[in-house]
């Protein structure tokens, strides 16, 4: 009688990863769901073929070590005669196929793979890396020769310097299984435009599609319960919206509450009283993004962000590379059509650098010319209590409310304020490799309107749009 020695089999959630067919796949958005053992296994896929070449990275080669450890079991049983090079980082197969290991712990990293080519390329824990390191490796996703199929597959968990963009690619735009196509117009050298069209999809799993893991260990769903909140929501759930690292955790962001206004900070738009003062705060970006926003403040200090201006092209946290003097006039034309800005005196706070004149004419100097006349003055930039003047606003008082909303429409305001973690070397400030400028401009104009933490204030109206009678917030 044969025996069957079966070195590893993909569980359910493990192999739908395994055959989907988009050019992109990210695995997992929670803890226990086998993402590393997917990925490894699925860059075995066509080490039969000569010239093959795959790619597995992780932020920093440290992290890398569980799954080189994990690859000697894996790949040298699989394939007997393979061979590690430990200074090469790197699997040799009899065929001659090579997987590699790989590092990208800063941005110029990527140079490192600069001229190489890979037919399958693999990410573990994609949200610590940023879009810039992400997309660069789409140029070194190549064929190595004919026969071989090419793809990027990834495994994450949320949270992590990458959380915003990630979701931004993966989560939001579909729910889970469904594939987003994307399409790209190219121009041609004879002058012809052609379309182009990937697509990509998000595979969750949790520890509660490995039933191996809660074989080998039942506590370890006991772990995961025992963790706090926020992170219990993202390792135990998958939840995108809360995780370990989430430097504001207070943010609510509730449909059902657009209206009411409680226990959510995105509310519905509406008309502004004509005697509420309005800021305009500014952080300026020229390759990264510039930021502006629009806020207004009612007579019990609450503030409102009714509008934004923000210099990105798409790409999360490239910028759009357009010069201050033009940023002036799209700023006055925003303030001469829009019904809750025109005809107002509008007060500007900005970074203090705008105003540095060691290199020629300030950023500061050229929105001021004619004809857009864009003044500000120099924001206080005081880091810590800029975020704490954040959170002061966020939170809520034991009647739903809080001293700060955000309209609906700010979608940018929306995707990046909860999006942002804490830095490594300053535990308790924003990490700034981030996409942090619309809340730099958030900072400049809180500081304006220094706060303490909030008690309870008597029931006030406030305006709105809605026919309905929903204008009470209580505080």
């Amino acid at each position: 009688m044969e025996i069957e020695n079966i070195l590893w089999r993909p569980q359910k959630r493990q192999a739908q990863f395994m055959v989907r067919p988009e050019y992109e796949v990210l695995y997992g958005g929670a803890a226990g769901g086998g993402k590393s053992d997917a990925l490894l296994c699925e860059a075995l896929r066509q080490v039969n073929i000569p010239h093959y070449r795959g790619l597995i990275l992780r932020k920093t080669y440290p992290q890398l070590s569980e799954l080189i450890d994990r690859s000697r079991t894996l790949y040298s049983g699989a394939y007997p005669q393979a061979k590690y090079n430990s200074s090469g980082h790197f699997w040799s197969f009899p065929s001659g196929a090579k997987i590699y290991f790989g590092a990208m712990q800063y941005t110029k990293d990527r140079q490192n793979y600069q001229g190489k080519r890979y037919d399958f390329i693999g990410f573990d824990e994609l949200t610590h890396f940023t879009f810039d390191e992400y997309s660069y490796m789409f140029s070194r996703s190549r064929p190595s020769g004919e026969g071989t199929r090419v793809y990027i597959r990834a495994t994450a968990n949320p949270g992590g310097i990458g959380h915003a963009w990630v979701k931004e690619r993966f989560i939001t735009p579909a729910p889970p299984e469904t594939p987003i196509r994307e399409f790209y117009d190219t121009l041609t050298p004879d002058g012809k435009t052609i379309r182009l069209s990937r697509e990509r999809v998000f595979i969750p799993a949790s520890v509660f599609d490995n039933e191996e893991l809660l074989r080998l260990d039942p506590n370890y769903l006991a772990n995961l319960s025992m963790l706090p909140a926020s992170e219990k929501a993202a390792l135990l759930y998958g939840s995108w919206d809360s995780f370990d690292g989430q430097v504001f955790s207070e943010w609510k962001n509730d449909p059902a509450h657009y209206r009411d206004r409680l226990y959510t900070h995105v509310i519905e738009p509406f008309s502004i009283p004509r005697d509420w003062p309005i800021y305009r705060g500014f952080d300026f970006g020229f390759a990264k993004p510039f930021s502006v926003g629009w806020f207004a403040i009612d007579p019990y200090g609450r503030i409102f962000h009714i509008r934004e201006y923000y210099g990105c092209n798409g790409v999360p946290n490239m910028g759009i590379k357009i010069e201050p003097h033009e940023i002036a006039a799209k700023i006055r034309e925003i303030e001469n059509t829009d019904e809750n800005l025109k005809g107002r005196r509008i007060i500007g706070v900005a970074d203090p650098s705008i105003y540095d004149e060691s290199r020629g004419e300030s950023i500061a100097r050229m929105m001021e010319k004619s004809p857009n006349f864009i003044y500000f003055t120099p924001a206080d930039n005081t880091r810590i209590a800029g975020k704490m003047q954040v959170h002061y606003r966020l939170r809520f008082s034991e009647n739903g409310e809080a001293m700060f909303y955000c309209f609906n429409t700010c979608r940018n305001f929306i995707r990046t304020i909860p999006s942002l973690v804490y830095s490594k070397s300053n535990v308790e400030d924003v990490d700034t490799a981030g996409e942090d400028h619309i809340y730099d401009m958030f900072r400049y104009v809180l500081m304006m309107h220094k706060i303490t933490p909030p008690k309870a204030l008597p029931y006030v109206n406030l305006p709105t749009s809605d026919p309905l009678d929903l204008r009470v917030l209580r505080v």
